[in-house]
């Protein structure tokens, strides 16, 4: 969305780094909280100091005892076999496989992420996994814990940031965006029995050893098309989801452990089959 439009949607006063914390805080963040936030800035109308600010207001909130976490990912690092948005010629392949760059947590940008976690990956003290594909970066109390040991296999599975925040029993913030993007629900997919789960081969260049390799790991294929149906199954069942305005964007938050049990649940009960 251009600037243009960001202006021309804000009400009143432009969001500042003191209003974001204020609705923040009235929608139920708080201090302490290991929180994992899924943003898109431009719902959030014009912003003064941008990304920048959204992450200032966040880490305020949660101060230093609290953990702060992003999704990270990748995805441009995967077989480009698989690519459609978009394809790549097909004599094109081996030449991305032998000389994409290896995943670097420091230097590798996010894609398809939005520009808030691509600004808090860069942040000193925001420790970032070391996944390929689906990496998350964290700050704050618990951001080494969050982050180590992501191992390649089931990437968003069980040694996952996403299974410790599951742990650690923190909360889920969807700041104008909705569940199409709450990357927790994945847990729950890998959690799930479901008809048609399959599994499939992942690729990707990592170091090893000092050298640059093009490594294949399990993974399942993962179906997001009856996330919002389950969000929306989740708020109505349980009254546990908390809504409200955050500058213009309307945002969500929830209890990430609920929703992962209840999602474990409907997706065994009602996904009949994954997709082709």
């Amino acid at each position: 969305m251009s600037e243009y439009y960001a202006i021309q949607r804000t009400v009143g006063n432009p969001a500042t780094v003191r209003s974001l914390r204020a609705d923040l805080t009235r929608l139920g963040v708080s201090s302490g909280m290991t929180l994992l936030v899924h943003a898109s800035l431009s719902a959030l109308g014009w912003v003064c100091g941008g990304a920048v600010a959204v992450i200032e207001a966040l880490e305020q909130v949660l101060e230093p005892d609290g953990t702060l976490v992003m999704p990270t990912h990748s995805s441009n690092l995967s077989d480009p076999e698989f690519w459609n948005n978009p394809p790549v010629p097909r004599s094109w392949w081996n030449i991305i496989r032998h000389h994409m760059p290896a995943y670097s947590p420091e230097l590798t940008p996010t894609r398809e992420m939005g520009i808030i976690p691509e600004c808090f990956r860069k942040q000193p003290g925001v420790y970032r996994s070391m996944h390929p594909l689906v990496s998350f970066a964290a700050w704050g109390q618990l951001a080494r814990i969050i982050t180590d040991d992501h191992r390649l296999d089931y990437g968003l599975g069980e040694t996952s940031p996403l299974a410790r925040v599951y742990d650690y029993e923190g909360w889920i913030l969807l700041l104008g965006v909705g569940h199409e993007c709450n990357t927790s629900l994945h847990l729950a997919e890998y959690r799930a029995a479901y008809p048609g789960k399959r599994l499939i081969k992942q690729a990707a260049p990592i170091m090893q050893h000092g050298q640059r390799q093009w490594v294949t790991f399990d993974d399942i294929d993962l179906d997001m098309s009856d996330f919002l149906l389950i969000g929306e199954s989740f708020a109505r069942d349980s009254g546990l989801v908390r809504q409200g305005k955050v500058a213009s964007a309307q945002a969500q938050l929830l209890p990430q452990r609920l929703l992962v049990d209840y999602a474990t649940i409907w997706i065994t009960r009602n996904r009949v089959v994954s997709r082709p």
